[in-house]
């Protein structure tokens, strides 16, 4: 039976591919870097430039089609998904990484069609890694099938979070207080590749046996949540249930017994929906 999104994902992958060719030249130059929303919340040119060619070389293409990108919502467009088939983009997903030349640095795109993510590609960019995801047909990495790890222990497991850009002592306090006592359980190490995407393509990869986070967007997670479920991962809530792409919360695990196990020593909050409505003006 054809595939009816093929085509749209070789082209994410190789415009994925273009966009990772400008990252990699930028970081060889000079990075204009603004503020977005705090002096840890970081955009530069690039970021803006990367989405720009993604969503001209798109719309050349699928006319008809949708986008949520990251600067494009930053500038003030909605953050809706419809229907309509969409593509989620992270031009620069690890941009602190990209402006202090470290190396975990990914393009990431996912699509959706009715809702439901059907590909994501991530390409990291400084490793020249492509991670592909197509719903019901596999992951792979540069070709290359990927599965998750097989370990059932969360004392044998690698786990990987972030510290995010929200620094409001409540919410810092939350972080360090899960990170604590998921180290104290006691896991075998904690890591962060300071991407989200990058750091759920490792646990589809089964170096990492679960990632969580709390106050990511939708862009930094749909296209690698396609590539965790496609090596046979699971997505959940930080408090259990299913992930909702719109609620800036995911755990991405090898297996439900470990995800579950991460949930229990999690203290959760909620940041602003991706998707909720933005305040009516005066």
């Amino acid at each position: 039976m054809a595939d009816p999104w093929q085509d749209a994902m070789d082209h994410a992958v190789a415009v994925a591919r273009r966009a990772g060719t400008m990252v990699r030249d930028a970081v060889q130059n000079d990075m204009k870097v603004m503020l977005k929303s705090s002096s840890v919340d970081l955009v530069t040119q690039t970021d803006q430039k990367v989405e720009n060619l993604i969503i001209q070389s798109v719309t050349e293409k699928f006319p008809t089609h949708r986008f949520i990108g990251e600067e494009s919502v930053a500038a003030g467009e909605a953050c809706l998904l419809t229907d309509s088939p969409t593509w989620i983009i992270d031009p620069v997903d690890g941009t602190t990484n990209f402006v202090h030349g470290y190396a975990f640095v990914a393009v990431s795109i996912g699509f959706a069609v009715n809702k439901q993510l059907e590909f994501g590609v991530v390409y990291s960019c400084m490793e020249d890694k492509m991670y592909t995801g197509r719903k019901g047909r596999g992951a792979f990495c540069n070709g290359e099938a990927l599965q998750v790890s097989d370990q059932k222990e969360i004392t044998q497991s690698m786990v990987a979070t972030e510290f995010g850009s929200n620094r409001d002592p409540e919410v810092v306090d939350k972080i360090f207080s899960s990170m604590r006592k998921v180290l104290c359980l006691p896991v075998h190490g904690m890591r962060g590749a300071g991407s989200a995407a990058l750091n759920m393509c490792h646990v589809a990869a089964g170096s990492v046996e679960v990632y969580y986070e709390t106050g990511i967007h939708c862009w930094d997670v749909a296209a690698a949540a396609v590539i965790v479920a496609e090596a046979g991962g699971v997505l959940m809530d930080v408090e259990g249930g299913p992930m909702d792409l719109m609620s800036r919360r995911v755990v991405a695990a090898n297996c439900q017994v470990i995800g579950e196990r991460i949930v229990k020593e999690i203290d959760a909050f909620s940041p602003e929906r991706d998707d909720a409505a933005p305040p009516e003006k005066a």
